[in-house]
């Protein structure tokens, strides 16, 4: 809820990208007017301004094919803008940052952020950035002396927000204290609330039923 006012989204989204970013409106829950490809995707957080489309996805890892879904909604992004086959132009540059806030017990995720940016590299080892698309990975519980500075403030912010307690000394920067001050007062409608609760009840359900098996 926080992340879908829009000047917060912008200023994470430029920190994420190293980007001028101009958002004026976010959509939660999102989806393209007409479907696209055989899986109707929904994307918790979405933006746009005249060159920049941008999504951001805050998910729980609970499936194997993570790596795989996120790409796939990273493609859609793409592929949506493609209205006729004699011109295959992206008229926007997408970019798709996915929030960890659970990593795989295997050690599958071991960085806190790691960046697919479709660039082409010939075999002389020069890189030609054609492609502006980029889908990153962000892991807020990995965080180490190797994240880059911009990305690690969000990272600890999102962190410390995930067991429901905050250390606000912490936290100078004037945005960060709007958004602790936003947490605290941010409801959640009932029907949320049992989402979130049936949700819960659910991944310890697997749990046990893979324990005791």
């Amino acid at each position: 809820k926080v992340f879908s006012h829009p000047h917060i989204f912008q200023q994470f989204a430029s920190d994420i990208l190293d980007l001028s970013v101009n958002i004026e409106r976010v959509e939660t829950e999102y989806q393209y007017p007409e479907p696209v490809g055989f899986v109707r995707s929904r994307y918790d957080l979405f933006a746009e301004d005249t060159t920049q489309r941008i999504v951001i996805e805050i998910q729980q890892v609970k499936e194997p094919d993570f790596f795989e879904r996120f790409l796939y909604y990273h493609l859609t992004s793409m592929i949506e803008q493609v209205r006729s086959y004699d011109a295959y132009w992206f008229t926007k540059a997408v970019y798709t940052i996915v929030v960890l806030t659970s990593t795989p017990k295997d050690g599958s995720v071991n960085f806190s952020c790691a960046i697919n940016d479709q660039n082409l590299v010939d075999e002389f080892g020069i890189i030609h950035n054609i492609y502006p698309h980029r889908l990153i990975f962000l892991a807020p519980r990995q965080v180490n002396d190797k994240t880059p500075p911009k990305v690690r403030e969000w990272l600890q912010l999102i962190e410390d927000s995930l067991d429901g307690k905050m250390d606000e000394s912490r936290y100078e920067r004037p945005l960060f204290r709007d958004i602790i001050s936003q947490i605290h007062h941010a409801s959640i409608s009932p029907e949320l609330l049992a989402e979130i609760k049936n949700d819960a009840v659910w991944e310890i359900a697997k749990h046990d039923f893979i324990t005791q098996s």
